[in-house]
């Protein structure tokens, strides 16, 4: 899809939904608000005004303006990355990840998966870097045992927002054949579909969490028999959420999938560079979800 038609559909779709959002969140009783990036490779600055592509766009002091913004709206808000922080800029080429996560950990990230490009100055150089971060690193189909990394991530994560409790786990890509061997050296890559399946019934049915969100590493849709979020949708079920990375796509508007059992998944994914923030709101009423509005994919200009 081209970026300008892209632009204009969610324009449209943005305003739609705020009206519809204000609305259904009088009838709630309370409103939890999803923010999320993924793949923004480096991108401090906006891009400069002469860019043919993205002229103005981007840069993580606008975005933190934009999250405050939304914070300040409602308190009962998560802030997610699903991957690839590291390599695209200078910046990461000469301080190695440092600033990157110093700058997540500003705008209170709550958590992110790892990409593959996060790996990029090998698991030792990730490593280095992970004082730097204040957020976690949630990473569930990854067996770092024989690594430097052991110990540093987590499988999932459950939050509190309001009594609404909110269940995180990450999905990464198989790094092989992808990423050079020494670079991520021991680490053991476990099937996606069968670690989500386990993931998400433990945090619906023995957690008892009121959302489960998957950060997915794994890509929007691949033409073959490669596992992406479309199908990881359609294999599992108890996941209400799929946030997306790798593949860089921009979504007009967030998808909704059927799982294995008939119900629906919303997945989305904002692109790359930081352009986009994607915001996804849910109602809740006696602890169960009563409504979400998406298509609040939000311009970082």
């Amino acid at each position: 899809m081209k970026r300008r038609h892209f632009i204009q559909k969610l324009s449209a779709a943005t305003a739609l939904t705020g009206i519809s959002g204000l609305a259904t969140a009088c009838d709630n009783n309370k409103q939890l608000t999803i923010l999320h990036t993924n793949d923004v490779h480096s991108h401090i600055d906006p891009f400069p005004l002469n860019d043919p592509r993205n002229p103005g766009m981007g840069g993580v002091a606008r975005r933190a303006v934009l999250i405050e913004k939304i914070r300040k709206q409602n308190p009962n808000t998560l802030l997610l990355d699903a991957g690839d922080i590291f390599q695209g800029t200078p910046y990461f080429n000469f301080y190695g990840g440092e600033l990157e996560f110093k700058l997540m950990s500003k705008l209170k990230y709550d958590a992110s998966t790892i990409g593959n490009h996060d790996f990029d100055n090998g698991i030792d150089g990730l490593y280095a870097q992970l004082p730097h971060a204040t957020f976690d690193f949630i990473i569930s189909n990854y067996d770092f045992s024989n690594t430097i990394m052991h110990g540093h991530t987590k499988p999932y994560k459950i939050f509190n927002k309001q009594g609404i409790k909110v269940g995180v786990f990450g999905l990464g890509i198989e790094l092989q054949g992808l990423v050079n061997a020494p670079l991520y050296k021991e680490t053991k890559y476990l099937n996606p579909v069968e670690i989500a399946t386990d993931m998400a019934n433990t945090l619906k049915e023995q957690e008892k969490c009121d959302l489960v969100i998957c950060l997915s590493h794994l890509g929007y849709q691949y033409h073959n028999d490669k596992i992406d979020d479309l199908k990881l949708a359609k294999a599992t079920k108890n996941i209400d959420l799929i946030i997306g990375g790798h593949t860089h796509t921009f979504l007009p508007s967030p998808v909704t999938a059927s799982n294995s059992i008939d119900k629906s998944v919303i997945i989305n994914q904002v692109g790359c560079y930081g352009l986009y923030l994607g915001r996804i709101d849910y109602f809740f009423g006696d602890q169960k979800i009563t409504n979400s509005s998406t298509n609040r994919n939000l311009q970082v200009s």
